[in-house]
């Protein structure tokens, strides 16, 4: 998947359009869905297709968080700050 600043959504067979929040590892990115972002998937796309995991509000508030840790230690600031707009949107 793409950049950071780059808003990327996703067809989920059962649950419709999903947003993407963040990426979470290499060739995962966590997603919720659009309009009441009450459920939260890890998607993962490699060689094998697109997976989905249905997360918890908990977990998924998490990896938000270590992704923004992730930022700020990199010096990624407009990245943080853009990540830290979505989270306080979804989480607070």
């Amino acid at each position: 998947m793409t950049s950071e600043t780059s808003e990327i959504y996703i067809n989920h067979p059962n649950w419709g359009l999903l947003y993407r929040i963040c990426l979470v590892d290499e060739n995962q990115d966590l997603f919720t869905t659009l309009y009441a972002q009450r459920l939260f998937f890890l998607v993962t796309n490699d060689v094998k297709g697109i997976k989905f995991q249905s997360i918890g509000r908990t977990e998924a508030r998490m990896m938000l968080e270590n992704r923004l840790r992730t930022l700020r230690r990199n010096g990624q600031s407009q990245e943080y700050d853009q990540l830290q707009s979505v989270f306080q949107r979804t989480f607070q």
